[in-house]
């Protein structure tokens, strides 16, 4: 039964043990090699510091009177005696640096002790009582002077230090006795120990996050208390050596969980649009694997489904339509107005998937400002609005549906159109990037709350014509557009507040059908060379929990 320190996985050290043992041994996070042996040996040592500037404070060795109050430090080769504490004590729980450390709890002669002292690298002093008094056999603990945590001996109680005072915190699920803390105190790993003498020993591993311990899916290979250890935060952590009662166990086992195992976002190719594909001066909606895409040039009658791998054709639209406007979702679609050129469209088309069927929308059902490239901000086809668009001029007006009728509502700060960007809800929706008279790749976003225009944070990069986008108010997405001359590969997030760069699409593009969310996006067709029929899907990044145990020799 050794000690270890707070040092990383890479940089471990252990000592003492069983048998009074003076052994110390150094890990690089593959091996051991042998360090510099200790003066006295002993075991239920506490141990704290890193691999060239550790502490070895008090233990146990008999004959009586078996507890010490010898302490040494090592310089990552040889140890040497310093001033000794003021109580001879074993098993005390420690964590810290060889300038700032501290030992709590423990054994002395019979007693378990609520004491604990702090060490200046130099002096001994009294620090804060314990609420209780603890036998933390085996000196488990970990974080620093200010911020420590004790989380495992003779009870499942777990107490935190400030570098004054001590409070209790939350219970361990499962037994500790002698087992071992790394980490910090706001993320922790403890492992290991023995139920009570005679009952097993503990292959439980639990992590702590400052407020609870959870149960961790990693159990420890070899059961095993009195434990060298090491691993300076909750996610990673190295156990060595310890005892099995009867029996010792040579075994070294790493701990590592990766919370945050980043998978960069990226754009893939999808199902290509089918024959010769489409620019999609039309309307999209719906979701990445359940796309509904009608309309286009010239004036096109084409509606098709995409299942997140292959199209397939749709009830035609009663009359072709292009450059239309609409929202809706992957079940129905809306969409409104449309055309080339004045005269443009004032008509309403909703189209049902479940019955394969469109419905031309009887008067007062038409927009009451014919237009075309405009934006349409809607998650259903009974909700949504649709704002600028060219008149033939661009255009302010902004108006509402219910689902029967259409509403002019407050109008945009700025008349814009052309290929207006859009995404979001009736009450919550954003637009962006179209034209206006004063700057013909305006960068401009605007935010609408269900009765007012707001204006948001500028696009990164001038495009215009950008037909469309993905996500929602504070979490879209936009990519393609025309950049003068030539399409875009650019895209670009938006956070609600400010748009930051994504990973650009494989081909450049612009007048694309887009439809999805911010971090599962589809865009298709466009103007991206003869056929217009690429299909590239987007996945935003993501992250993996990875919690393993590798046991080695």
């Amino acid at each position: 039964m050794g000690s270890g320190s707070n040092a990383p996985v890479t940089a471990g050290l252990i000592f003492g043990g069983s048998g009074k043992s003076t052994a110390t041994e150094e890990y690089n996070g593959n091996g051991w090699s042998n360090g510099g042996s200790m003066g006295t040996g002993r075991y239920q040592l506490p141990g704290f510091g890193v691999q060239t500037a550790a502490v070895g404070a008090g233990g146990y060795a008999s004959p009586s009177p078996g507890n010490k109050a010898l302490v040494e430090e090592y310089d990552g080769s040889s140890w040497s005696e310093v001033n000794n504490l003021p109580t001879a004590q074993r098993g005390s729980a420690c964590f810290g640096t060889l300038t700032a450390g501290v030992i709590a709890g423990g054994v002395a002669a019979t007693a378990n002790l609520n004491t604990s002292y702090e060490y200046d690298g130099t002096n001994w002093s009294s620090g804060g009582t314990l609420p209780t008094g603890q036998d933390r056999t085996e000196g488990a603990g970990c974080g620093v002077l200010t911020a420590g945590l004790i989380a495992s001996g003779d009870t499942r109680v777990s107490f935190e230090y400030d570098g004054t005072n001590w409070t209790a915190g939350p219970s361990t699920s499962s037994d500790h006795d002698g087992g071992s803390d790394t980490g910090i105190q706001t993320s922790a790993v403890v492992f290991g120990g023995f139920l009570s003498p005679g009952s097993g020993q503990v292959t439980a591993t639990e992590l702590y996050n400052g407020t609870s311990f959870t149960t961790s899916p990693a159990t420890m290979a070899n059961g095993r208390y009195g434990v060298g250890r090491g691993g300076v935060s909750g996610t990673n952590a190295f156990a060595a050596g310890g005892d099995t009662n009867p029996g010792t166990v040579n075994s070294t086992e790493e701990y590592n969980s990766s919370i945050n195992l980043a998978v960069a976002a990226a754009w893939a190719s999808g199902g290509a649009l089918p024959g010769s594909g489409r620019q999609g001066y039309g309307v999209g909606t719906g979701t990445q694997t359940a796309t509904i895409a009608a309309g286009g040039p010239p004036t096109s009658t084409q509606n098709q489904f995409y299942d997140g791998s292959a199209w397939t054709d749709l009830a035609s639209i009663p009359a072709g339509v292009t450059d239309s406007q609409g929202f809706g979702d992957s079940e129905e679609l809306l969409m409104a107005g449309g055309n080339t050129g004045a005269p443009y469209s004032a008509l309403t088309y909703v189209y049902s998937r479940p019955g394969n069927s469109w419905t031309a929308v009887a008067s007062p059902g038409n927009i009451n400002t014919a237009r075309a490239l405009g934006a349409g901000c809607g998650a259903l086809s009974t909700a949504g609005i649709i704002a600028g668009g060219n008149t033939p001029s661009y255009t302010t007006a902004t108006e509402s549906w219910n689902g029967s009728a259409w509403t002019t509502v407050n109008a945009l700060p700025t008349a814009t159109g052309n290929g207006v960007g859009s995404c979001g809800t009736q009450t919550a929706g954003l637009i962006w990037s179209g034209q206006n008279p004063g700057d013909p790749t305006a960068e401009e976003t605007y935010e609408w709350d269900g009765t007012n225009w707001t204006s948001g944070g500028n696009r990164l990069i001038g495009v215009r014509a950008v037909r469309g986008g993905a996500g929602t108010q504070t979490a879209a997405l936009t990519f393609g557009g025309w950049l003068d001359p030539g399409g875009s590969v650019s895209t670009e997030g938006y956070d609600g507040t400010s748009w930051s760069t994504r990973p650009n699409m494989a081909g450049a593009a612009a007048n694309n059908f887009q439809t999805g969310t911010q971090t599962a996006a589809l865009r298709a067709g466009g103007t991206d060379g003869p056929g217009y029929t690429a299909v590239e899907e987007f996945t935003g990044e993501t992250t993996t929990l990875n919690i393993k145990t590798i046991t080695t020799s």
